[in-house]
């Protein structure tokens, strides 16, 4: 490969695994192929991760960079980025450490408390754990939100408005993950900040994200974006500045690279309030990350390049 031309790297494009995000995944990483493609890339393995022989695959395949486009458990978690590392394959985005505690939304709470950055108050429940409702309900009041510690793409995401409903939440959220946060509810404005680079990471246009739902579930997230994005995000100027400053904040607290996501809610009083960061955003033309790159001047094609060059420059001090 020509150190001078990123475009000549043998690609392992990674999609799938185990994970309830396996179909999301495959979306994302079509879409990938064709922006490499269009990008100039002509050696790009399309590579399921849950098949059998994958370590085989890696260690015999001669690639230059693994471009990671899974989602959820295993691949945004970090564990196929130990693999990777094991096998001294750079990637794209960020590493083992923090892709697992962007991952563990719990843990990322932590970081983020640490870093100044205001986020929602709740408590994380552990499977098997004695819960009082009437206790928690006192606490962080109704409405609630319960949501797995470790998933994405709001699956096992509850919203829940009555007492009665937070032991049944749990419990769905206990299905994929050994932990549940039970969150409150902040109410305003929701938007995502994308965050992308090494070194000084900058922040993109912010979307507001609009629905006619409960919250930014499934369904509205598949649907086409120009039903639910609004770019750049209506707010107050100093809540615009101030958000992109807090998402720039947490990539770094986390210590991200190549890009991140950071979800916020704007309250009416202007204060941007983290609900949690995605290492491995989607990764189609209408997901939120590229859709705000479009606007800002970074067609699809030319930000999947720059995440590979990232990935190489990255992986030089990493591996």
């Amino acid at each position: 490969m020509s150190s001078n031309d990123v475009t000549k790297s043998h690609v392992c494009l990674l999609w799938g695994g185990w994970a309830d995000e396996r179909d999301v995944s495959h979306s994302s990483a079509v879409a990938v192929q064709g922006a490499l493609a269009e990008a100039g890339f002509e050696s790009v393995d399309l590579v399921d991760a849950a098949d059998p022989e994958l370590g085989v695959r890696l260690s015999t395949g001669a690639y230059d960079v693994a471009f990671i486009a899974m989602h959820g458990k295993y691949g945004e978690d970090g564990c196929i980025q130990g693999m990777l590392e094991v096998l001294h394959i750079p990637y794209t985005f960020s590493g083992v450490v923090a892709s697992a505690t962007a991952a563990d939304k719990d843990l990322a709470k932590l970081v983020y408390r640490d870093a100044g950055i205001p986020c929602p108050a709740g408590i994380c429940v552990a499977r098997g754990e004695e819960v009082d409702p009437e206790a928690v309900v006192a606490r962080l009041g109704l409405p609630l939100f319960v949501k797995p510690v470790l998933n994405g793409s709001s699956y096992g995401v509850t919203r829940v408005t009555e007492t009665c409903q937070l032991a049944d939440a749990i419990a769905v959220a206990h299905e994929s993950s050994d932990r549940a946060l039970v969150e409150e509810c902040v109410t305003g404005t929701e938007i995502t900040v994308p965050v992308i680079g090494n070194g000084e990471p900058e922040a993109l246009q912010i979307v507001e994200v609009v629905t006619g739902a409960e919250f930014y579930d499934l369904k509205a997230k598949y649907e086409p974006s120009e039903l639910h994005h609004v770019i750049p995000a209506r707010l107050d100027p100093a809540a615009y500045a101030r958000a992109q400053e807090l998402a720039v904040a947490a990539h770094k607290a986390l210590g991200c690279s190549g890009c991140s996501r950071s979800d916020f809610i704007v309250t009416d009083a202007g204060e941007p309030v983290l609900l949690e960061t995605n290492t491995i955003p989607g990764m189609t033309e209408r997901s939120l990350l590229p859709d705000s790159a479009q606007r800002s001047g970074i067609p699809f094609p030319e930000l999947c390049r720059r995440f590979v060059e990232w990935a190489l420059e990255e992986g030089a001090g990493r591996l």
